[in-house]
């Protein structure tokens, strides 16, 4: 949630941001907020003027009644106000929620060098990493490819669960436990805390992370209960610190979260929807920072630089790529994606996106700094590894001419030595 305050001084300012975007709604939102605000200000000073009021009325009504002089008219008066106060206040409070709605629906300003574009197609490459070999035979598609290795079950998992789903097994279910344990361990390294966060959030934790309106079409919503699936482990990892203070001295808190995630999004045909490029459950390692506000830009680049090492590692070729205005999603300030080859259709995709999220999220989960500086914390997060899209990536750039798959050399300890899948 932005400030209101940036409204109310730099109104003009905040429009020109938001109309990069290219949403005319978003510009009606931040009408209704300043009027809103000036309606709720004006009340503010009645508030203030009646408040004033009261207290010379009760000093008017103590030197009458001093002066042994009738106090009447000026108790009549008196009793007035608290009926008052109370029936602005109340105004008060309606209008407080009613702005609070709008403010959560406006998503966060844009940094400058956030490039300009309609969609992905326009966001613009800043770095290559990794040769792209030609495999010099055809490639067979990872889901076809997994199941003919016998390491993976499409078919049972829908007959079970429907589309989305899969069954992993032997060789592919230990890379996929190989990814995550490779991650955490290259994270733990790096100074990050593992954290296993709860599968599940309320409405009110998941609203201070993201825009619930807009997220709710892709998430799964526990019927009968206040529970979310969460899509994501960044959304626990900073929202376990809301309605909290913390003290600028135990700053940055750097978390490495893995989980289980769940979204209702799937690919539509083909490739995507027998396979596991996009799926309602996936596994994922999180990267998510809490920091000062001044130290955020610098940290940025340590999450980035964390991803792009862990995918170079694998010898995976990527480029990062900065996200351009039509392609931001509703939280982040500043954003890259880290985009894999993948050569069976011969084109990069992304598997993780770093974002910097100022105190967008903060101020919506009340996250402050503690002692005498009372700012609103900063969040970044940054996807370290997805091991669906990652085994993806490596059933195709590591697939061999007979069938069999050549384990990265990173991950054949975490293998228990073996170096190739091939067919048992």
């Amino acid at each position: 949630m932005i400030d209101i305050h940036q409204i109310r001084e730099d109104y003009e300012g905040v429009k020109k941001n938001l109309e990069k975007r290219k949403d005319p709604e978003l510009i009606k939102l931040v009408d209704q907020a300043r009027l809103l605000d000036e309606n709720w200000r004006e009340l503010k000073k009645r508030t203030d003027e009646l408040r004033h009021e009261r207290n010379v009325v009760s000093q008017v009504i103590n030197k009458l009644k001093k002066d042994n002089k009738d106090a009447a008219s000026a108790m009549e008066k008196a009793k007035k106000i608290p009926k008052e106060l109370k029936e602005i206040d109340e105004k008060q409070k309606a209008l407080e929620a009613k702005l609070r709605i709008i403010m959560l629906r406006i998503p966060n300003l844009l940094a400058d060098n956030v490039p300009y574009g309609k969609d992905s197609s326009e966001n613009v490459e800043i770095k290559k990493y990794g040769e792209i070999k030609k495999q010099g035979f055809e490639l067979k598609p990872h889901g076809e490819l997994a199941e003919s290795l016998g390491i993976a079950d499409f078919d049972r998992s829908t007959k079970l669960s429907g589309a989305g789903f899969y069954f992993l097994k032997g060789d592919l279910a230990m890379l996929n436990m190989a990814l995550i344990k490779f991650s955490i361990d290259f994270m733990v390294k790096k100074g990050y805390t593992y954290v296993e966060p709860p599968l599940m959030l309320s409405r009110k934790a998941y609203e201070g992370v993201t825009d619930l309106d807009d997220f709710e079409n892709v998430m799964y919503k526990i019927e009968s209960e206040d529970a979310y699936m969460i899509a994501t482990s960044e959304h626990p990892l900073v929202s376990q610190h809301m309605d909290e203070t913390i003290d600028p001295k135990g700053l940055p808190l750097k978390y490495a979260g893995y989980s289980i995630c769940f979204r209702r999004e799937i690919g539509s045909r083909g490739i995507d929807t027998k396979g596991l490029f996009r799926t309602h459950q996936f596994n994922k390692i999180e990267q998510v920072i809490i920091c000062k506000p001044e130290d955020s830009t610098k940290l940025f680049e340590e999450l980035d630089k964390n991803a792009q090492e862990l995918y170079e590692q694998l010898g995976l070729p990527f480029r990062i790529v900065n996200i351009c205005t039509g392609d931001m999603g509703t939280v982040a300030h500043y954003k890259h994606d880290l985009e894999v080859w993948f050569p069976r259709v011969n084109k990069y995709q992304e598997v993780g996106s770093c974002s910097n999220c100022t105190d967008y999220q903060a101020r919506r989960l009340n996250i402050r700094l503690g002692g005498t500086d009372k700012r609103f914390v900063h969040t970044l997060n940054n996807t370290a590894i997805a091991t669906s899209r990652c085994m993806v990536a490596i059933l195709e750039n590591y697939q061999n001419k007979d069938g069999s798959v050549t384990i990265p050399e990173v991950l054949v300890p975490y293998m228990n030595g073996k170096e190739v899948i091939k067919k048992n």
